[in-house]
């Protein structure tokens, strides 16, 4: 049986004994979409397709030039549980001529949460970024209400930009809109 948070035997410097950081797999699919889902409810209160987010997460995977994911797995004994994710994804910079990577479906379950779990990703992923010579930073972007989130961006080194982010959603957006339109 994997331990869970509330486990005394497990303390937080023990979890982060236990702690592996690896990219994710294939087999990864099913927990990484239901983080990722669980995510979107939680800070925007968005229910996502779990259809198209289970394809999403496997085209991500399986298609490395687009990103991948990098996961935080509990290992003991042949028990493993993942506790944690992230997403990288890719922006070039012509001004730098260098890849920045963009950290995105950041996810510690809520139960592994201030435990050092997405202290430990974080670690893991800057070290990866910092040892590739094609990227030049890491950027990511948060709900401006989500507090928390923020206060632990700025804890592990990230400071907010002089830059806002616009879009044009052309999925979520249009699944709202055919929600509100009248029938007829």
């Amino acid at each position: 049986m994997v331990a869970s948070a509330k486990d005394d035997s497990l303390n937080p410097m023990a979890v982060l004994d236990h702690l592996s950081v690896r990219l994710g797999r294939p087999g990864d699919a099913a927990t990484i979409a239901s983080f990722s889902a669980a995510m979107a409810l939680e800070t925007e209160g968005r229910h996502l397709d779990l259809d198209r987010l289970h394809l999403g997460t496997i085209a991500l995977i399986e298609t490395p030039a687009r990103g991948f994911f990098i996961v935080a797995e509990l290992e003991e004994g042949k028990h493993r549980q993942l506790l944690g994710q992230l997403m990288i994804t890719y922006e070039w910079s012509d001004w730098r001529n260098g890849v920045f990577w963009w950290l995105q479906s950041i996810y510690v379950a809520p139960a592994w949460r201030r435990r050092g779990v997405y202290r430990t990703l974080h670690g893991y992923t800057m070290a990866q970024a910092q040892a590739d010579p094609q990227v030049c930073g890491v950027r990511l972007y948060v709900e401006q209400d989500n507090h928390i989130a923020q206060a632990v961006y700025q804890h592990v080194g990230l400071s907010p930009s002089n830059y806002s982010v616009y879009e044009q959603d052309f999925v979520l957006a249009r699944r709202r809109l055919s929600r509100s339109l009248p029938q007829g």
